[in-house]
């Protein structure tokens, strides 16, 4: 099975989905006759263009009929459920629909059932979201991630008159999604966009380190001189892809917090997802002694540790920054001494081991059990385990 990893620092759209999917090698004239079958008066064209001197592929889809159609969820339901769509594509189109209809309705305050869809049209819209859903199933992909969203600034022109960048509907559909506003005074992400990335994406996460073969580029309608109008969608194996790679110093120091309240806290930290958790003594302003709390983040744990560190200590600020690191290949084993068992920890490079640990408590165990001092335990155990350089 495949992911795709959606770069949406210049904003996300349908249309920008549906072209970055076809970029990564689905055939256009197919999916042109995939979408007549849902029967609708549009005409699809797919072509190459430019972005800031970027190539990419631009999707257009013109509506045919001269006055918009509005459908409700049950309307769109039904158009979706009598196509010949396999089930899994209609599942995530369903769930897209679903989630947009939903934001409409909470933010015009109106039952689900009577919500209709405004500024993200009707045909187009489920030909980028049910066309999305047939090119996700196309490309194998199971698990698709997105980065966190650039949404835009300024205002929008909309039938319910001047409208703040993000628009209701997209703040709605993007609530506990990273967002943030940079460079471009425009609307980056739409309903549409939105909504996909809302009932489809796994998580959201900044650039993790990947592996992957290859990369789809999806052009926005418009053009910006501050930066290339464009999605990338990265293409690899789900067994490639580890977000977890992906890891983050989070530091901060404090002068009126307790040792007892510090120690319990670093206990919370690893609970919370810390990879590490270290405290050292500093010397801060007005030469008062303190400590510096550190913490080695994977980046879908950060926010939530940094609220833990406001939450539970007496920090008022934190400093965090991405960290390269590389780690051994680990492994356990266990082995005798005795009567005893005691556990080993392995840690190898390239197949051959370069530590051999055993496990602490179980060494105070064996050591409490016998009467035998810990350290002659802890010599047998390592002598009883692989070598180092074996």
């Amino acid at each position: 099975m495949r992911y795709v990893y959606l770069d949406a620092s210049s904003g996300l759209s349908g249309d920008m989905c549906l072209a970055a999917l076809l970029d990564l090698g689905v055939d256009p004239a197919l999916f042109r006759e995939r979408m007549s079958g849902l029967r609708l008066p549009v005409a699809i064209r797919a072509r190459r263009v430019r972005r800031a001197g970027f190539a990419a592929m631009k999707v257009d889809v013109e509506v045919l009929r001269r006055k918009p159609v509005e459908r409700t969820f049950a309307d769109v339901e039904r158009i979706v459920l009598k196509s010949r769509f396999a089930p899994a594509v209609k599942d995530r189109a369903r769930l897209v629909f679903k989630r947009l209809f939903e934001a409409e309705a909470k933010v015009h305050g109106r039952p689900f059932r009577k919500a209709h869809l405004h500024e993200a049209g009707a045909d187009d819209a489920l030909v980028d979201i049910v066309g999305t859903a047939f090119l996700l199933e196309e490309l194998g992909v199971r698990d698709v991630h997105c980065s966190p969203l650039n949404v835009g600034s300024g205002w929008i022109e909309t039938s319910h008159g001047r409208l703040p960048v993000p628009p209701p509907a997209v703040a709605e559909l993007l609530r506990g999604a990273p967002v943030y506003a940079a460079w471009v005074e425009s609307e980056l992400v739409t309903p549409t966009g939105a909504a996909i990335v809302a009932a489809l994406a796994k998580r959201y996460i900044r650039l993790p380190e990947l592996v992957y073969d290859k990369i789809g580029r999806g052009a926005g309608t418009k053009e910006f001189a501050e930066v290339p109008n464009i999605l990338r969608a990265y293409l690899g194996d789900v067994s490639a892809f580890d977000e977890t790679k992906n890891v983050f110093m989070v530091e901060t120091t404090v002068d009126d917090a307790t040792p007892q309240l510090l120690a319990y806290f670093l206990d919370r930290a690893f609970e919370e997802g810390a990879l590490d958790a270290t405290l050292s003594p500093v010397v801060m302003k007005k030469n008062r002694l303190g400590t510096k709390l550190s913490l080695l983040v994977p980046g879908v744990r950060l926010d939530r540790l940094i609220e833990a560190v406001f939450r539970e200590t007496t920090s008022i600020g934190v400093r965090y920054y991405p960290v390269g690191r590389r780690v051994l290949e680990r492994g356990f084993r266990t082995v005798r001494v005795g009567a005893e068992r005691i556990g080993l920890k392995v840690a190898a490079f390239g197949g051959r081991a370069v530590n051999v640990q055993p496990e602490f408590e179980d060494l105070v165990k064996a050591a409490r059990k016998t009467g035998r001092p810990l350290k002659e335990i802890a010599r047998k155990a390592v002598r009883r385990g692989p070598r180092a350089g074996s």
